[in-house]
């Protein structure tokens, strides 16, 4: 059984200080304590930088003496990252866990992962390939792919609104469907469909 509030705890020590440190959390649905969306900001002096990164965050009955299963949501091309969907090589969320660790170190973690990648031991081997082989084409994709999938554009998005919006759905849940999907107007509307 998830320790809820350990979890409670985690979350306001997360969220405290979020413009600083670039990470916070929120409950995925608004009432299931074990499944989290967490967001990053991309680093610094990095093809990440300017990009706003969601994770889903699974919680496993035995948290916190078992690692959270996170996954990237957002599309990113790094080389300890699935490009395909999102799954993540990180020691900390497997055998080097330890309930010392929270979810913010977790976040953070992985924030400074896309920093710094260790392509000798990818979770995508031709990101990691490509990342040995020929950096500037990396840096010039992962930049690409920060622009596409983990930056929104006010005028996008407010785009994306107007058009949900004119199919019938209140503009509150439009805009909650479109922030809980990272501004993917196809998946925003299929949210709003299935309830």
């Amino acid at each position: 059984m998830v320790d809820v509030s350990r979890v409670q705890k985690e979350l306001t020590e997360c969220n405290r200080d979020r413009e600083v440190s670039g990470v916070s959390i929120a409950l995925h649905d608004g009432a299931n304590i074990s499944h989290l969306t967490g967001t990053i900001a991309g680093p610094a002096d990095s093809p990440y930088e300017g990009g706003t990164f969601i994770i889903d965050i699974r919680l496993p009955g035995g948290y916190p003496f078992e690692p959270p299963k996170m996954q990237f949501v957002t599309k990113v091309w790094h080389p300890n990252i699935s490009s395909q969907n999102g799954a993540i090589c990180l020691d900390i969320l497997k055998d080097q866990w330890s309930p010392a660790l929270t979810l913010k170190t977790a976040l953070l973690s992985l924030q400074a992962l896309l920093s710094s990648p260790a392509p000798d031991d990818p979770q995508d081997a031709v990101v990691a390939q490509q990342y040995l082989r020929d950096y500037p084409t990396f840096a010039a994709t992962a930049r690409y792919w920060t622009e596409a999938f983990a930056k929104s554009t006010s005028t996008g998005m407010e785009e994306k609104v107007q058009k949900l919006v004119e199919m019938g759905f209140p503009e509150d849940l439009v805009r909650n469907a479109l922030k809980s999907v990272d501004g993917d107007e196809n998946m925003a509307l299929e949210k709003l469909c299935s309830g």
